[in-house]
């Protein structure tokens, strides 16, 4: 594959001699290179010759492929390699800016709870049908050669179910990275601005976004489960009070169905908001609606009124839904605090009752037991007098939505400590740092993964949003690059009463720079410094 820095033709021969039998290129070989392969090929050749025992010794020279896109052709190559892993499972995939790696885990988490056996793959973690273990790389959706092989070790651990966190760039068809996964439930959370250092604009980045569903039209859904042919029930999902809901709805053919908390889990909702601008649901959108949502630091409890019109659907194909003439309504409870959690419980009771075939009351029961997962609104109680929240918000979105019900229930004061990632979108900065003033009384900015940028220059970007705001450097607005340093002085600073929040790194356990990559964990970085401050 092409590189920033260096052409991958340029590893052929050195492929080819450690053994490679065939090798997918792009572009033209120039002459040197074509000659370097050709005495490469040769030498090997007689190696074989040389050292072959027996008539079954392999003789046969290094295939070369030429393709228009090599990084392209690895999804099909892939697919094709671990023979189609995906037309023996049910795939979900989820997608969104925010509460993907969530939904995936409590789709995960629920399938399990119901008794089925299931594999994921998602920022946060992965399991290939067993417990989850910690995912140790900066990237939500790896290349097509390892997420096939994910799949694929998922199929034989026996597992029925693949959940597939699937991001903008993996699903984009310039990287191709979900490329040949026959997926049969779509979910779609939110999309906002981010990641447009790659995508270039908004439209493009929702459009990749929207390949998920595109996917679901890409075949017939008949798949050989344990061994035999089902007809699998395909549905997209969306998140209505999104103004693209009806972008991603119409860019399938397959039945759509919504869920919505009519703004009172989101980033406008305030404990009396009644006119909340939402985009109209259209008439007979199928859909189910959060009431009553109760937030707590501990947990969340809320009722779920649903309705699903299912006349043009075939039997096998309707989703389960008990009473399905009539609005059914019942209550969810889980113990994961932030009110937003209305949505991602709302996308995965749906996802699991659509391939199950449980009703949505059903799988609702077992949300009770479901645990969050690392650095998800995570909080850190070391007997501290103030409260210290981990999390992974960090896109302006994604403030917008957890500093509201913080702030409403914050008794003292609210800090905010993150960064920004180097080398991605530049126009969220300042945004940053203007929503963080607008709600928490101090400002800490601090290194994400500054990647080759200069790190104080980074968080200066920053900066000049909460400045925008009023904040004064040094004053109730600190700028320390060094993350350690700057959590030790906001917890220096906090007291009883007053509410931290370490934003940006949650689960990842390093910080890249230029030169160097720095082991770091939020969590254990936290309760030690709170530890020498006790």
């Amino acid at each position: 594959m092409p590189g920033t820095h260096v052409d991958g033709n340029l590893y052929i021969p050195q492929a080819i001699k450690n053994g490679a039998n065939v090798v997918v290129y792009q572009g033209n070989l120039s002459k040197d290179l074509q000659k370097e392969i050709a005495k490469v090929i040769i030498e090997r050749t007689i190696d074989n010759e040389i050292n072959s025992v027996g008539p079954e010794s392999v003789k046969f020279a290094p295939v070369l492929i030429k393709v228009e896109d090599s990084r392209f052709a690895m999804a099909p190559v892939s697919d094709r390699f671990y023979d189609s892993p995906s037309s023996r499972l049910i795939v979900i995939g989820v997608t969104g800016t925010e509460g993907k790696s969530s939904t995936v885990s409590f789709i995960w988490q629920l399938l399990r709870l119901c008794g089925e056996k299931a594999g994921f793959i998602s920022t946060v973690e992965y399991s290939f049908g067993g417990e989850a273990l910690a995912n140790p790389q900066h990237q939500t959706t790896p290349e097509a050669p390892i997420i096939q092989h994910h799949l694929n070790e998922m199929l034989m651990n026996g597992c029925k179910y693949a959940v597939v966190e699937t991001s903008s760039h993996g699903l984009s068809k310039k990287l191709n990275r979900c490329g040949n996964i026959l997926f049969d439930c779509g979910v779609f959370m939110n999309v906002t601005l981010e990641h447009l250092e790659f995508h270039k604009n908004f439209e493009t980045y929702k459009s990749d976004k929207a390949n998920l569903f595109r996917a679901l039209d890409a075949h017939n859904h008949i798949k050989t489960i344990a061994g035999e042919n089902k007809k699998i029930p395909s549905i997209g999902i969306v998140n209505l009070e999104d103004e693209s809901a009806l972008y991603f709805a119409n860019a399938t053919k397959q039945k759509v169905f919504g869920f919505t908390s009519l703004g009172k889990a989101g980033k406008t909702a305030t404990e009396n908001s009644t006119n909340i601008q939402l985009p109209e649901i259209p008439e007979n959108f199928p859909f189910m609606t959060a009431k009553n949502i109760v937030s707590t630091s501990t947990g969340i409890d809320f009722t779920i009124e649903a309705n699903c019109d299912k006349s043009n659907q075939k039997e096998s194909e309707k989703i389960i839904l008990e009473n399905s003439d009539k609005k059914v309504s019942f209550e969810v409870q889980a113990n994961l605090p932030g009110a937003f959690n209305a949505y991602n419980l709302m996308a995965s009771i749906m996802a699991v009752s659509s391939v199950t075939n449980l009703s949505f009351e059903e799988v609702a029961k077992k949300c009770a037991n479901l645990l969050p997962i690392k650095g998800r609104m995570t909080v850190i109680d070391e007997g501290q007098p103030f409260e210290v929240i981990v999390d992974y918000a960090h896109t302006p979105s994604s403030f917008e939505a957890i500093f509201p019900p913080i702030r409403k229930r914050c008794k003292g004061r609210m800090f905010a400590l993150f960064g920004s990632g180097g080398e991605r979108d530049l126009t969220k900065r300042p945004l940053q740092g203007q929503i963080a003033a607008q709600y928490c009384d101090f400002v800490f900015l601090a290194d994400e993964d500054p990647r080759g940028e200069n790190p104080e220059e980074l968080l200066n970007m920053i900066a000049e949003g909460s400045v925008k705001e009023g904040k004064v450097l040094n004053k109730d607005l600190f700028v320390i690059p060094d993350r350690p340093k700057a959590i030790r002085k906001a917890f220096s600073m906090a007291q009883k009463d007053d509410i931290v929040l370490l934003l940006g790194k949650a689960h990842e356990n390093s910080i890249i720079y230029k030169d160097f990559v720095m082991p770091y964990d939020e969590i254990s970085e936290a309760k030690k410094a709170i530890k020498e401050m006790l």
